[in-house]
Formats: structure tokens, C-alpha cells, sequence
């Protein structure tokens, strides 16, 4: 399946070709062509065989034909012919957070800089704050941006690139070796933010066979090392797998020993210790017989241990431990218990899809509703609406409502949190929706105290009922800006607002990691706090902008329970009734 490799060169065409000042339509159209690429669940090189690449939407002539030049000589002319205009290393900028295509083209015209190096070089000597269109503020920023990618480790990817991997790598296993039981384990089990490798256990009655098909898989670009249970390998987008054939009375001892994290482990054993045990990854033994009590299973060590079983997500050393010994872990929200996504964006706005679309998916999901929250007008670049423009997506949202009855569309927004704190319409207009969800979009520069207060005011405007994307967190990209969480979710506490686990993921480049677009924002830690130290309720939205991209509530739900969210906590699991009744009260109750 060559949907990534493909999805990688088309991004890499846009990135060039707006660095050669091509038309923006053809830039856009390469972008699209990334995201139905990447997203086909198909292989594409099958729908090039059956001349039905013009069929996927999103994907013209001129596409098609560039798509085949690639899956025919591994090349596409017109790439090929921009990487002797423009220097490959200037894509190297576009990896420091401000530097976008037109700044990038900038800096190589009139400076010269060709690489991160030139760049660093001309920033030091003050050089690019007298460009037209820079100033000595955003020549600081540049710098703090370098310092921050020199820092910055990058051998862990986030989990948006690397569980997809995983389950590819998992259904081409299962479809072509002699597999019986198989896990993926690690970090990735764990849904931790961004992971290190891949670990996969199997159990097999022919473990030669799976590894020999292991180090030969089409995704290998290296073999580390293999063996006769373990093979070790570095995929084409840079991650390293393990893949581990166990024993089947071992299976459960090593998915605990391969899942938990270190310090969650060192515990466990401990416990084992003073229990007269020895855990390892092969089973629990008897310190005096040797004999192995358990392994088969991770209920059955946890069991002997005197614990409840521990979901993998909570496996940190964080309390998990003491709490599974005193049965009190409560059962963790999943997947289905989620009733409809709370935040989606449609053709109205900056979505690829229209909402009859993205309801006909949240219907295929199982969802009893969904909320479609469009930008409100002062977001331009996302094509943010007016309110006449909004009194006509009520219309459409009425008509589809009639139609699709018992399902339930809610019409909210997406209002823009401004430098003073109020929102893009007056109080008078927010009565107007089902729903109002308000965020910070621009104006991130300010002061701890400045962005806590503006927070703080949408807070207490009394029909925004919940704050996305809380702290600006883009991972790989952007770090937290300054806000006092402590405080703003004391504000809410008062007020009845509600906060957003926001999972965007806008995974684009698969070889550049920076290239990522994820927020998971609120990260665990914080959506942990906000329901034990302040008792707030949370709701999980994908700020999906198309209907492939509403699958990511799953890392949302990762999020979730790595915070030890129960259903109760997240108001999207409420079902259609219970969501209806909680709409219908003001936020004072």
C-alpha cells in the first residue's frame, strides 16, 4: 500500500511550489490531493490499475497524471523540475514555528539563506529584522524558534503517525503470516502522546516464517536486527519496530511487561517481591518452587498481585497502583460510550465536506447527533461566517433535521477569543445558537496574565458553555501559550463551563515530523485536573474538517483515560436526551 509514499510527494510539491510563487489553486489542489490520499483505505496503486484515480474526490486529470508518473518511476516530473529551482534545504525552514512559505521565499531572495544554519547566521547579525515584513520581534521569535528545534528531541513521533503504522503493520501480519494472538504494546497501548518505537507481541506456531515475512516487508527500509523471536526494524518513515513471538502462556506476563511504563513496572515488581514472586516478561513465578502461577493472561498477574486490573492508558505511576490496590479504579469512558462530536467544521467554513456529509458519517459511527461549530467571522483565514450567513446554515441544518429524524444536528460556533476577551458577535446574536464554543486564535504573544484574562471573560459570558483548544498547543510546532490553567478552570468551576480535549490531527508529512499538525489540547495531565481539583465537566471534539478526519476521537478518548475520565465526566457521552436537557439549561445551573 503506497498511499503514504504518494501522499508524502504530493506534499512535498506544495511546499515547493509555493516557494516558487506557482498559482495558489495549484498549491491547494496538491494539499487536497495529501489529505484523500492519506485517508484512502484503499491502495491507491490498485485504483491507478483500474483507471479509477479520477474518482476519488479531490483528485483531477492533472493529479491523476502525476500520480501515475510517481507510482510508474518512482518520480513526478513536475517535483523534479522545482527541486532544481528552489534548493531542497529550504524546506528545512518551514520547521520553524512562524516561517511560512512567503517569509521562507523572502529570507532566500534577499538574504541567501538556504538552510537552517544561514538562518541562524543571519539572525544572529540582526539581518532579517530590516526585511519588509519582519521587524526585530519576529526576528526574536525566529531565534527562540531555532533554540527550541535544537532542543527539541526528535526521535519520538505523535501517535497520529505512529498507531496508524502500527495497524498496518498488524493487518498485514495477520493477513500473511501464521499469527495467533497479536498486541501492539509499548507507549502506543498506553495512547501516550508521542512514541518512541513500535513494540508487537504474537504468539505463532511458526515463529521462523513470521520473521523471515517481518524483515521483508515492503515498509522496511532497515533491518536492525532478527532473530528467532525478535526482529527489529526501521520502517520507511523512520520508526523502529519490534515485533516479539512469545509464548502462549507468556502472552498476557509480556503485554503487562511490554505495556507498562517503567516506574509502573519497578512497582509491580516490588509488589511481586514482598508477595514471595518474581514478575518478568516470561510470567509471575514462586521465589521458592519456581514455579510459574501466572502469565497466560494480564488479569490473572494483576489478580495474584492484589490488584485490579489497570487499563494500559493509566499505567504511569500516578496513583494507578495504590488505587487498584483499594478497588478503587472506576471504569474508564471508551469509544462507545462517545454519543456525537462536538465540534466539526463544514463547507460553511474551512471544512471539505458539507454537513449533510459529515452527518451521514456520524451516523455510520453510531452517533445520536453531532454539533457543527463553523468559524464565526473573525477568523478570515478560515472563512469565518457572518450571521446572515449562519441564519442560512440554520435553514439547511432544519431541512436536514426534518429528514434524518431521530438524529439531530445542533448548530454552534466557533468563536474567536479576541485581544480584550469579547467574541466575534454581540450577546444578542449568541442567542441565536444551540451552542456556543469560544477559543484563542490569534494574539498568542501575550502575557501570562493578559491571555488568562481574556480567557477568563469568555468564561464568564454567560452563553459560552465551553472553551476549546485551552492552552494553543500544537505538538511539534507550537508550545503552550502562557495561561494560569489553575485560575481559568476556577473561573469555570463557577461559571459551569466546560472544557475541550480537542484532537486535531492534520498529520501531513510522514518523514517530517514538525510537518504534524496535532493538539490533543487539553493534554492528560490538565484534563486530570480539571475534573479532580475542580470538578469539571469536559467534552471531546475533533475539530474535524472533514469526515475522515471525525475517526480521531479515539485519541481523544486515549486522552481521556490517560486522565481517568469516566463517562460521566464528558458530556458527549451523554445520549440525545440527556444532551437536549443539558443545552436547554442556562450555564448557571
Amino acid at each position: 500500500m503506497r498511499n503514504k509514499d504518494v501522499a508524502n510527494k504530493f506534499y512535498e510539491l506544495a511546499e515547493l511550489a509555493e516557494l516558487a510563487n506557482e498559482n495558489s489553486f495549484k498549491v491547494k489542489a496538491y494539499l487536497e490531493a495529501v489529505r484523500v490520499i492519506e485517508n484512502l483505505l484503499i491502495p491507491i496503486e490498485d485504483l491507478a490499475k483500474e483507471n479509477k484515480l479520477t474518482d476519488i474526490k479531490g483528485v483531477g486529470k492533472g493529479i491523476a497524471e502525476k500520480i501515475m508518473q510517481y507510482l510508474d518511476k518512482g518520480t513526478i516530473d513536475r517535483l523534479e523540475e522545482l527541486k532544481k529551482e528552489i534548493p531542497e534545504s529550504l524546506l528545512e525552514l518551514s520547521r520553524v514555528p512562524g516561517l511560512g512559505a512567503k517569509r521562507i521565499k523572502t529570507l532566500y531572495t534577499q538574504l541567501g539563506i538556504k538552510n537552517i544554519e544561514d538562518l541562524k547566521r543571519e539572525a544572529e547579525k540582526g539581518n532579517i529584522r530590516n526585511l519588509e515584513g519582519f521587524g526585530e520581534k519576529t526576528e526574536e521569535k525566529i531565534l527562540e524558534g531555532l533554540n527550541a528545534l535544537h532542543d527539541k528531541k526528535t526521535d519520538r513521533v505523535p501517535i497520529g503517525i505512529a498507531l496508524p503504522i502500527a495497524e498496518s503493520i498488524v493487518s498485514i501480519l495477520e493477513e500473511h503470516t501464521p499469527v495467533n494472538k497479536i498486541l501492539i504494546a509499548g507507549s502506543i497501548r498506553r495512547m501516550k502522546e508521542t512514541i518512541g518505537d513500535i513494540d508487537i507481541l504474537v504468539t505463532s506456531n511458526e515463529p521462523l516464517d513470521v520473521m523471515d515475512f517481518v524483515a521483508s516487508m515492503p515498509v522496511v527500509k532497515e533491518v536492525i536486527v532478527k532473530g528467532d523471536t525478535k526482529t527489529s526494524i526501521i520502517t520507511k518513515e523512520n520508526l523502529q519496530v519490534d515485533v516479539r513471538v512469545v509464548e502462549p502462556d507468556s502472552f498476557g506476563a509480556a503485554a503487562q511487561y511490554f505495556t507498562g511504563s517503567k516506574q509502573h513496572n519497578v512497582k509491580l515488581r516490588e509488589i511481586a517481591i514482598k508477595k514471595s514472586f518474581k514478575l518478568n516478561e516470561y510470567g509471575l513465578f514462586d521465589l521458592d518452587s519456581g514455579r510459574k502461577v501466572a502469565g497466560k493472561t494480564e488479569e490473572e498477574i494483576y489478580d495474584m498481585l492484589g490488584l485490579q486490573w489497570i487499563p494500559p492508558e493509566m499505567r504511569e505511576d500516578s496513583g494507578e497502583i495504590e488505587a487498584a490496590q483499594n478497588s478503587q479504579i472506576n471504569k474508564l469512558i471508551e469509544l462507545s460510550d462517545i454519543k456525537g462530536d462536538f465540534h466539526l467544521h463544514s463547507t460553511y467554513s474551512d471544512g471539505a465536506n458539507t454537513i449533510e456529509e459529515m452527518t451521514l458519517k456520524a451516523q455510520s459511527m453510531g452517533y445520536e447527533y453531532i454539533v457543527i461549530s463553523d468559524h464565526a467571522i473573525g477568523l478570515s483565514v478560515a472563512k469565518g461566517l457572518t450571521m446572515e450567513r449562519f441564519k442560512e446554515q440554520r435553514e439547511e441544518i432544519d431541512r436536514l433535521n426534518a429528514k434524518l429524524k431521530p438524529f439531530k444536528i445542533f448548530q454552534g460556533v466557533e468563536l474567536n477569543i479576541l485581544s480584550n476577551g469579547e467574541v466575534d458577535f454581540p450577546l444578542e446574536d449568541l442567542k441565536f445558537f444551540d451552542i456556543c464554543l469560544a477559543g484563542i486564535h490569534t494574539g498568542m504573544e501575550q502575557s501570562v496574565e493578559a491571555i488568562t484574562e481574556r480567557i477568563s471573560k469568555a468564561i464568564n459570558n454567560p452563553y459560552i458553555k465551553v472553551i476549546v483548544h485551552p492552552t494553543g498547543r500544537v505538538m511539534g510546532s507550537r508550545d503552550l501559550y502562557g495561561v494560569d490553567i489553575d485560575q481559568i478552570f476556577l473561573k469555570a468551576r463557577s461559571a459551569h463551563t466546560v472544557f475541550e480535549i480537542n484532537c486535531l490531527m492534520k498529520s501531513n508529512n510522514y518523514k517530517e515530523i514538525n510537518a504534524s499538525f496535532e493538539k490533543l489540547d487539553l493534554n492528560d495531565v490538565n484534563a486530570r485536573k480539571a475534573k479532580e481539583k475542580f470538578g469539571l465537566l469536559l467534552e471531546i471534539g475533533t475539530d474535524a474538517h472533514s469526515t475522515e478526519s471525525m475517526s480521531n476521537m479515539r485519541y481523544g478518548v486515549g486522552v481521556a483515560r490517560r486522565a481517568w475520565l469516566t463517562k460521566s465526566d464528558v458530556i458527549n457521552a451523554m445520549n440525545l436526551e440527556e444532551f437536549e436537557n443539558f443545552l436547554s439549561k442556562p450555564k448557571s445551573q
